[in-house]
């Protein structure tokens, strides 16, 4: 596995740094699961777009019974997390809520990966997973904890607990040969459709310049490219080491609050950030060896055969 092979994860995660911000400049009084209803709608217009080019979709493989469990599951995920990631932000602050979300992003990852899907968790994984979580509460020394919103804790927690679960549950579908756009296509439109009763009642926030600029930046571009770029990454790499490659967006997320948001940036701070872009730099590293290579075949051959029928023609 060569080292360009995680660059689409390591492009998504940044692109999803940017929603926090993005939400913050915005000044909108949209409740979370409206903006995140209308995240999931206009990007998956935008998917819906490109798969109307492409020719249709490969529903039926999604539904097989073998893959239903796993296509329902990243659905549920899409839906949770984007009313839980908005809610915390809007509780907590950008930089906070990001950073309990996503760093806590890998734990969950290589703990459902490990117990839904028999991927091996290496010790190179732990190393460049503990840099990056123990950099993630090093970014988060300057405020500490007393200020904390318990909710948005709570919120950000679940938000990342759907990061990973939506991870494996893709990881799961891709390896088993379904078609990468139409698991992002369905399990978006499904996502949308669950929180569609938000976005009736709160979509009067969204109706105004900055609303429609936020939206046209959240869905196009943060979730249909962002996801498109995740998939491919993820067809390449274990669940495990994606996770902790998606540590990119708290970093992401902290960038942007200390110079767009001008929140502070102490020398505690500074070493997180520096810790935390070490564990990517380790696990990217990683991922260019062949040992990733060899852990994915075992853990293969330990799980057994791939879940899913054999693949059915597009519908």
């Amino acid at each position: 596995m060569n080292g360009w092979k995680i660059t689409p994860l390591l492009c998504a995660s940044v692109l999803w740094g940017t929603t926090g911000t993005a939400q913050a400049l915005a000044h909108l009084h949209a409740g979370a699961p409206a903006i995140g209803a209308a995240r999931l709608l206009s990007g998956g217009l935008a998917l819906w777009l490109v798969i109307a080019f492409r020719g249709g979709i490969a529903l039926r493989e999604l539904i097989a019974p073998g893959r239903r469990p796993w296509f329902l599951g990243a659905s549920l995920a899409t839906a949770i997390y984007q009313a839980a990631f908005f809610a915390a932000v809007a509780r907590t602050g950008v930089a906070l809520g990001t950073l309990v979300a996503l760093g806590s992003a890998p734990a969950f990852c290589g703990v459902l990966a490990r117990e839904l899907a028999g991927e091996r968790l290496p010790a190179a994984w732990t190393v460049s997973t503990v840099c990056a979580v123990v950099g993630c509460v090093l970014l988060l020394a300057p405020s500490g904890h007393a200020g904390a919103d318990p909710l948005g804790i709570v919120l950000s927690l679940v938000a990342g607990a759907c990061y990973g679960t939506y991870t494996v549950c893709v990881k799961r579908l891709l390896s088993s040969g379904a078609d990468s756009l139409s698991v992002l296509v369905a399990t978006d439109s499904i996502g949308a459709a669950l929180l569609a009763p938000a976005l009736a009642g709160g979509a009067g926030a969204l109706v105004s310049p900055a609303g429609a600029l936020l939206v046209l930046w959240l869905g196009p571009v943060a979730t249909a490219g962002a996801y498109t770029l995740f998939v491919r990454g993820l067809a390449h790499v274990p669940a495990r080491t994606a996770g902790t490659l998606s540590l990119a967006e708290p970093l992401t997320a902290t960038i942007l609050g200390t110079v767009v948001l001008s929140e502070a940036w102490s020398p505690a701070r500074a070493a997180g950030g520096a810790l935390l872009a070490a564990g990517l730099a380790f696990s990217a590293l990683r991922s260019g060896d062949g040992g990733a290579v060899v852990d994915d075949a075992r853990a293969a051959i330990d799980a057994g055969p791939a879940v899913g029928e054999p693949l059915t023609e597009p519908v």
